[in-house]
């Protein structure tokens, strides 16, 4: 049997198997608060499994870094009364359950900033597109933070690493991918800085040590994960030497003791593959970088993550898509059952149509 369905020790914790459900922005949360729904402690206690572990979607740690409307935060104490009721069901099943710790950067909208220009390392236009009351928009004009605005940032995600101890996770994951806040600290195609904070590359990684260095300082190495894109091209990204900057980021990131490097494999495009056929090279690169364990995302299926486990370039498999159709996925990956095909036009905000309805197996076979 393939390792992928064997236990794994990711820093203090101890998983049953390595297949992990992905951070999916779904859009559910009460509105106006931010405040995770009952159809969210549903949705992840449905995705549960003894000794399984879960990433919670992108959640913004202050108003300034919301960009879509329906994302849970973790700026304020109802949000932290709405989360303990996920974590709470995730735990009576024995489940693992991280959160990630996010804030957009350029991809907002005033709308969702409280009135205010989205921020960024630069003040460079982005074309994607951002969802609000109005649906999906094109983002804001950004403006340059100030290095004391890049501080009270840093303070931003270490409360909301506070909020999320007290909310009952078992962890935190850092966002630093595609195209938000960290990673465009990160990219000379959106940081054109010339102060600490830009140019080289060790000054573009400088707010990511940052971060991570506030966020272990609550959690402890151990319990805390970094996202990484590298050379990912979702949110207008781009960099003249990917290799070199993820090399070195990485690289930094072991002095920090992490349970994990989540990286996401170049051929994903947001939620979307770019290309069939591309091969996972984000991962094979980075595995002789980063001293502890890694797990690969982007475009898995069950013979593929089998395939990266056992060849020992990642340690565990994040599926996304395969996650938001099959409640039991790790159940059916283990045993080679037909998986639910997942409808993409139910990902981002509605009800349960897409969300909460889709059956086990079991119920499958019995309804069969």
């Amino acid at each position: 049997m393939s390792k992928l369905y064997s236990p794994f020790q990711i820093g203090a914790i101890r998983l049953d198997h390595r297949i992990v459900q992905s951070p999916l922005t779904r859009l559910r949360s009460d509105q106006p608060g931010d405040v995770p729904s009952a159809m969210m402690v549903k949705y992840y206690s449905q995705r549960a499994s003894k000794g399984g572990l879960q990433i919670a979607e992108a959640t913004p740690v202050s108003i300034q870094g919301r960009g879509y409307l329906g994302a849970p935060g973790i700026y304020a104490d109802a949000q932290v009364e709405g989360w303990r009721k996920v974590t709470d069901a995730v735990h009576a099943k024995d489940g693992v359950i991280f959160l990630q710790l996010w804030h957009v950067g350029r991809q907002s909208h005033v709308a969702m900033t409280g009135g205010v220009a989205p921020l960024a390392p630069s003040a460079i236009p982005v074309e994607d597109l951002v969802f609000t009351r109005d649906g999906w928009i094109k983002a804001s004009p950004a403006r340059a933070l100030q290095v004391d605005e890049i501080k009270e940032i840093v303070e931003q995600f270490r409360q909301g690493a506070v909020r999320a101890k007290a909310a009952g996770f078992d962890g935190v994951e850092i966002h630093g991918a595609n195209g938000y806040l960290v990673d465009q600290f990160l990219q000379d195609g959106s940081n054109q800085r010339t102060d600490l904070y830009g140019g080289s590359i060790e000054n573009r990684v400088r707010f990511l040590l940052e971060v991570t260095d506030a966020v272990t300082s609550v959690w402890g190495g151990d319990r805390v994960g970094v996202r990484l894109g590298p050379s990912g091209t979702f949110g207008s990204m781009s960099d003249s030497d990917p290799n070199g900057l993820f090399g070195h980021a990485v690289a930094e990131l072991n002095r920090f003791g992490l349970a994990y490097l989540h990286l996401i494999e170049p051929r994903i495009d947001g939620s979307k593959m770019r290309a069939d056929g591309l091969p996972p090279v984000a991962a094979h690169q980075l595995r002789s970088v980063f001293n502890g364990p890694i797990i690969a995302a982007g475009g898995f299926e069950r013979d593929s993550a089998e395939e990266i486990v056992d060849s020992g370039d990642a340690d565990l498999v994040a599926f996304g898509r395969h996650f938001a159709a099959n409640p039991d996925l790790a159940e059916r990956l283990r045993r080679d059952l037909p998986l639910s095909p997942h409808d993409r036009d139910t990902f981002y905000g509605g009800d349960e149509r897409g969300y909460t309805d889709y059956p086990c197996y079991r119920d499958q076979a019995i309804a069969a």
